[in-house]
């Protein structure tokens, strides 16, 4: 996948609801295993609560989904804190909602509300991210060619991680992939075909509203 959603880092909130308070936990995960660990750390920091319900997501494609109602009706809990991580559309997620019984019964419909929206402060904390696949691209030049580079490179949009100063200077940039042949096109353009540009490995970075966030 060239794109695709998750959390940005491990977030919590809470909320009280006819005097029950939900605890709303996500984090972004790399595996089931990771999921399984987060999910008994937090069920062992509030082992006196009433219920501990969980659902996760993993894989790309969302090939692995759990949940667990963990002591609540059927269909009230678990479910609808996964339709959360589902219609965010949200990759390699955990969450955990924690309910310390406040002596109201909910019912159902109030039950399934409320566990949507300690799933939902749960993810708000932890912010929603777009993961992009991108190159990184390394440009060596001559000291005069600088300038005019920096100045391009900078005017169509690209992050530069890093600028190297040695007997030439090599800039270190981040281009979506799907854009790595109009950079060199320009950068060769621009610099009569003298820049040495290299090509680097894929990797996914983190964006929020198009800007990268590292």
């Amino acid at each position: 996948m060239s794109t695709y959603k998750t959390l940005h880092e491990f977030g919590t909130d809470k909320i009280t609801i006819d005097k029950s308070t939900f605890i709303g936990y996500a984090k972004p995960i790399k595996s089931e295993e990771e999921a399984i660990e987060f999910i008994n750390e937090i069920k062992k920091k509030h082992k006196d609560a009433r219920h501990n319900v969980w659902s996760y997501t993993v894989g790309k494609n969302m090939n692995i989904q759990r949940y667990s109602d963990d002591g609540e009706p059927q269909g009230t809990a678990g479910i609808p804190t996964l339709e959360v991580i589902k219609k965010e559309d949200l990759r390699d997620v955990v969450i955990v909602v924690t309910r310390y019984f406040g002596g109201i019964k909910l019912g159902a419909g109030g039950l399934v509300r409320a566990y949507t929206k300690g799933a939902k402060i749960g993810i708000e904390a932890g912010q929603v991210i777009q993961k992009v696949l991108y190159r990184e691209v390394s440009i060596k030049i001559d000291y005069t060619q600088l300038g005019k580079v920096q100045n391009e490179i900078m005017n169509m949009g690209y992050f530069i991680k890093d600028t190297i100063y040695e007997e030439n200077v090599e800039i270190v940039v981040y281009s979506r992939s799907n854009e790595v042949k109009n950079i060199m096109t320009k950068i060769t353009d621009i610099t009569s075909a003298t820049a040495d540009i290299q090509i680097g490995e894929e990797l996914y970075l983190s964006e929020v509203d198009g800007n990268i966030i590292l």
